[in-house]
């Protein structure tokens, strides 16, 4: 689990814009909320926040106007559909020891059985309750040898220790199908013609 200090600003000025303001200034707008507290709006540098999120649950220390230090992750990050910027990003406040519910990505390793299958990911991150300090970036599960109808289940996936599941252990993660052959063009051509007809 990696830990980037970043420093942040408050900021008292909302509404489109303002937050236009503060992106034209390489920066971000964000929240950051939890523990019952009010939400602080803050500013922060767009790259050293853009470079944090590179990392999948990336732990942030927040220098918040050179006078509170605070820990949090990211619940909600805003992209630009087209240019990918950061437009907002929603903080989740935690504190050291504390569990709190995340998603982390599944890898694969290994290669299927000999044939024509397909590897479905029912699900591309794993629901699951981590201390804060210590959640892991990913999980990684071994797809070696499985063949058409061969299923990975959450509880099948190793997890760091001090993690557990957010989700059903019955939850089907990794599938492997048969891949379909296409259909012949000359049945294609049949059934268009009946069609027709």
């Amino acid at each position: 689990m990696s830990e980037v200090k970043i420093a942040a600003e408050t900021r008292s000025e909302f509404g489109k814009g303002a937050a236009r303001r503060i992106r034209r200034d390489n920066k971000v707008p964000g929240v950051l909320y939890g523990h019952g507290s009010d939400p602080v709006h803050l500013t922060l540098p767009g790259h050293e926040l853009l470079l944090a999120l590179r990392t999948s649950n990336v732990l942030i220390a927040l220098d918040i106007d050179g006078k509170t230090n605070e820990l949090a992750i990211p619940k909600s990050v805003q992209r630009d559909p087209i240019k990918g910027y950061l437009e907002h990003v929603d903080l989740q406040l935690v504190k050291r020891g504390e569990q709190v519910n995340v998603e982390v990505y599944v890898q694969t390793e290994g290669e299927l059985a000999p044939g024509a299958f397909l590897l479905e990911h029912v699900l591309n991150a794993l629901p699951v309750v981590a201390e804060a300090t210590h959640i892991p970036e990913s999980v990684t599960v071994s797809i070696a040898g499985l063949a058409a109808g061969d299923s990975i289940l959450a509880k099948d996936i190793t997890l760091p220790k001090g993690t557990t599941l957010d989700v059903d252990g019955e939850t089907v993660v990794l599938q492997v199908l048969a891949a379909q052959a296409e259909e012949s063009e000359g049945e294609a051509g049949e059934g268009d013609e009946s069609a027709e007809a």
